[in-house]
């Protein structure tokens, strides 16, 4: 193909990724999926490789991209299948991120599949929002290793099966449901372009693409000085008592080839912040990908020299059954620090501060009637970079969910939001400021159990080339400080306060900084 068809026909594959996601937003029940857009869509090919994906959550695509070979190369796939997983150990990420996967099988021949993956909020946990400070991986919800819903075109009864222990089955049917619509709608787009151009022709394009994509990727990779880099962060805890836990990275360049080896990283752990190795990679996609020109396609090809290592039984490559929920959320946003903090000794001007450095996780609901399951994650401050300021109040790295709008929260929910605002001052000190975080505070209308899975609350997100930390967050019920990583239940009436952490600033502050104008 010339470079003309070849863009035409990746802007296709990325037109397919954007349509699923469309559909699944419309058709879901849940303001998780449908107003907070915890979902991601992308197409691979016949033997699992990763062709195309919309600009969704990081975390979600990194690992599928890491995991999906294994998983299609389980199952002797037909026309009109389907099939469903959410096993970390099997190509998952955490057990609430449930994935569909549906082939296209053209004249009798499998030519690529669609995939979807969306955070369900009640995945069968004991505690609302499938959220819980678990010790082992039965506590976080029901475990689904790959199997079929769909066998040539006919739904099975697994759904209704796995939505038995939920507390709204409707709602998690519908969700599900949305996700089944959106293969369908993915796979019917696909199969009209493959189609068109012919199964063979189309196949060959998907390995031109991924050619073209480790082309540019070598390519971007090769301006790096070669050497080895290494950096040192720390997760605070794990909510079971074990502190200042080691993520240690070494990341090795040499002409285009990356080698990124985690050995020294601490081991796996009895909370939840452990995580299998396919989010670990994810991570390291994510900031490599960041270093290649915005025209590289999403693609096998771009992350196909790219070598990494974790030991097994390590935080970052942790053995079943070990409890993950924290690791896909927390974990894998330390990973991106620490590849930046090694990555910057190479190339410091192309790298940021770290930014707030957690997901800032909120689960809560009620088990008693009327009962409830609702999540969210929370933004903070972008960490500042050479050509400017971070920004106020985003999410950063390995999420790209939007907030759920305090209409919809309060029309759903018994709660009420008194204050939502930027949390001037938080963000360090520089010659670029880093972004501010969140203040986010809610009044509970009904007795209700929470769940906080927050980090950076005590291990400020450091600055670069002379910048100041960002601002730890903060956790309050009622005035009262609680812990990074707490479950607790509260009576109608209690107030919740969610301080966000400041990115890191970048660059030695001016002498015109004013003294203490941060408010930590």
């Amino acid at each position: 193909m010339d470079a003309i068809a070849l863009g035409v026909f990746a802007s296709r594959l990325d037109a397919v990724c954007d349509e699923m996601g469309a559909v699944l937003r419309d058709a879901a029940f849940s303001p998780n999926i449908r107003d907070r857009l915890d979902y991601s869509c992308a197409v691979f090919d016949a033997q699992g490789g990763l062709c195309a994906q919309a600009a969704h959550i990081p975390v979600h695509l990194g690992s599928m991209a890491f995991a999906m070979a294994g998983v299609v190369a389980g199952f002797d796939w037909r026309d009109g299948d389907m099939v469903i997983l959410n096993d970390p150990y099997l190509g998952g990420t955490h057990l609430p991120d449930v994935t569909l996967i549906a082939p296209l099988v053209l004249d009798g021949v499998l030519r690529a599949f669609v995939v979807n993956r969306a955070h369900h909020a009640d995945i069968g946990a004991e505690s609302p929002g499938s959220m819980p400070l678990s010790r082992h991986l039965d506590e976080e919800g029901v475990l689904i290793p790959p199997r079929r819903i769909m066998r040539k075109g006919r739904v099975l009864g697994v759904l209704d099966e796995l939505v038995a222990g939920h507390r709204d089955p409707s709602a998690s049917r519908g969700d599900l449901a949305a996700q089944v619509a959106a293969n369908r709608a993915g796979r019917a787009q696909l199969g009209e372009l493959a189609r068109r151009m012919g199964g063979d022709v189309f196949t060959q394009a998907l390995g031109e693409l991924n050619a073209y994509g480790e082309r540019l990727a070598r390519a971007a990779l090769a301006d790096l000085p070669d050497g080895e880099y290494s950096f040192v962060d720390w997760l605070e805890d794990d909510g079971q008592g074990h502190e200042d836990l080691r993520i240690q990275v070494r990341v090795g360049l040499s002409g285009g080839e990356v080698r990124v080896d985690f050995s020294g990283t601490a081991e796996q752990v009895e909370g939840n912040v452990n995580c299998p190795l396919s989010v670990a990679a994810a991570g390291v996609y994510y900031v490599f990908r960041c270093l290649m020109p915005a025209h590289t396609p999403a693609c096998a090809g771009s992350f196909s020299m790219i070598q990494l290592s974790a030991p097994a039984g390590c935080l970052l490559n942790a053995q079943p059954p070990a409890a993950v929920a924290a690791g896909n959320v927390e974990t894998s946003t330390r990973v991106v620090d620490c590849l930046i903090g090694a990555l910057a000794q190479a190339v410091p001007d192309r790298m940021p501060a770290a930014s707030h450095g957690s997901m800032n996780n909120l689960a809560m609901g009620r088990r008693k009637a009327p009962a409830w399951d609702y999540y969210e994650t929370i933004g903070g401050g972008m960490g500042a970079h050479r050509r400017g300021d971070g920004l106020d109040a985003v999410q950063t790295h390995m999420t790209n969910t939007l907030n759920t709008p305090v209409e919809v929260l309060e029309t759903h929910y018994p709660l009420r939001v008194r204050r939502y605002a930027i949390r001037r001052g938080s963000g360090g000190a520089g010659f670029h400021r880093g972004g501010d975080g969140i203040v986010r505070e809610f009044e509970f209308l009904q007795d209700a159990e929470i769940s906080l899975l927050t980090e950076r609350r005590r291990l400020a997100p450091w600055g670069a080339e002379g910048g100041q930390a960002g601002c730890p967050g903060r956790n309050c019920l009622n005035g009262r400080e609680l812990p990074p990583k707490t479950q607790c239940e509260l009576r109608a009436g209690d107030r919740l306060s969610i301080e966000t952490p400041g990115g890191g600033g970048w660059g030695t502050p001016p002498e015109t900084t004013v003294a203490g104008e941060r408010r930590c």
